[in-house]
């Protein structure tokens, strides 16, 4: 592949900075709720919810972070977007809430 062919990595980085900020703050909360319920011992294990409160924010900025290498904002938005649609109606299935 030529340099000329390869997609340039867009500056773009409000709106990549606004993904990352919501979209990826729910996707940390949704991930978290999986290993809250279905990690080891349950959702009632000892010391698990104080595990889970500082887990969010080291998901968060990484996830954060990341969102700076996609190409585009609007590539961002429909992947994050699509991730949290996916892993949040994953969940509500398999808790019994759809």
């Amino acid at each position: 592949m030529t340099p000329e062919q390869r997609q340039k990595i867009q500056p773009t980085w409000l709106g990549k900075s606004l993904a990352g900020g919501l979209l990826g703050l729910a996707l940390a909360y949704i991930l978290i709720a999986f290993f809250a319920w279905y990690g080891p011992g349950g959702i009632d294990a000892q010391d698990k919810v104080q595990f889970n409160m500082w887990m969010i924010p080291i998901l968060w900025l990484t996830i954060f972070s990341f969102t700076y290498l996609f190409n585009s904002a609007r590539q961002a938005w429909l992947i994050l977007g699509g991730a949290n649609i996916i892993l949040y109606s994953l969940f509500l299935l398999l808790r019994g809430g759809l």
